[in-house]
């Protein structure tokens, strides 16, 4: 594993293949929204589940990723937290 380190996705070959992405899209913003919408103990669980995903999704992909792309996506999950926290 430690040499194909640059390797491509295969399209369709990951467990998420079978999910459309439209689907994909739309239920992470309806957690998003009404994480963000609800506040409280309840908004940040929902937020805090997303964020879990996402960093599940990073730990994954993360051989996979350039240097670059690792540093975006690292942005998106402290954005990401730094919201859970604030809707508390």
């Amino acid at each position: 594993m430690a040499g194909d380190s640059k390797r491509t996705l295969i399209p369709g070959a990951g467990p998420l293949s079978r999910v459309p992405a439209p689907a994909a899209f739309l239920l992470v913003l309806a957690l998003f929204v009404a994480g963000v919408w609800l506040q409280g103990t309840v908004g940040a669980l929902l937020l805090g589940l997303l964020a879990l995903g996402v960093a599940a999704l990073l730990a994954t992909t993360w051989p996979l990723l350039t240097p670059s792309a690792r540093v975006l996506r690292l942005l998106v999950l402290a954005v990401l937290v730094l919201i859970t926290v604030s809707v508390l």
